[in-house]
């Protein structure tokens, strides 16, 4: 039989694990956003100088406002194009991320309620409602966990589709 710091031990373990996948998945999809964010300001800057060139060389006033309406144009469509791959990588994201939390206090709730229960059994004194009242609490808390990731998801789910509908007004234009 394990020793009670040794069942803690292992817990302590398992959860650090989790809280190292949660953080690599949080850097990987922030290095995806950075890059995404970058190559937009590369590609505006050379859009940029590009249209001022074309501006500058336009013989007369219409081919000017010709050229700043297109240039406005395909501004805002590459923009709401990557806020919407920005929202997809953070849909994703938050999508992995509440499975990630859902499988942790799933088995983390089981292996914290079995080294609970032999730990208060060895205790003198046993208190059953100790017990009891310590699996309401879990219990609580990951009903509490799951109506906050239905009400996440459920946001971002409208967040994606506003962004949807934004490209497709922007391409109608």
């Amino acid at each position: 039989m394990t020793s009670k710091s040794e069942q803690f031990g292992e817990l302590n373990r398992k959860s650090m694990d989790a809280a190292m996948r949660m953080a690599q998945l949080s850097m990987k999809d922030s290095q995806r956003i950075m890059a995404l964010q970058s190559e937009l300001a590369k590609e505006m800057l050379q859009s940029g100088i590009e249209n001022a060139k074309a501006q500058a060389g336009a013989g007369d006033p219409q081919a000017v406002m010709k050229l700043r309406t297109e240039y406005a144009q395909e501004t805002a469509q590459r923009m709401v194009a990557v806020a919407q791959e920005i929202a997809e990588i953070s849909n994703a994201a938050r999508t992995e991320l509440a499975r990630l939390v859902s499988e942790q206090m799933t088995f983390g709730n089981k292996d914290m309620t079995e080294s609970m229960q032999a730990f208060m059994k060895s205790m003198p004194g046993q208190t059953p409602n100790m017990l009891e009242s310590f699996q309401q609490t879990i219990a609580s808390a990951t009903a509490a966990f799951e109506q906050l990731s239905k009400a996440s998801t459920a946001a971002m789910n409208s967040a994606t589709q506003t962004a949807k509908k934004t490209a497709r007004g922007a391409k109608r234009k």
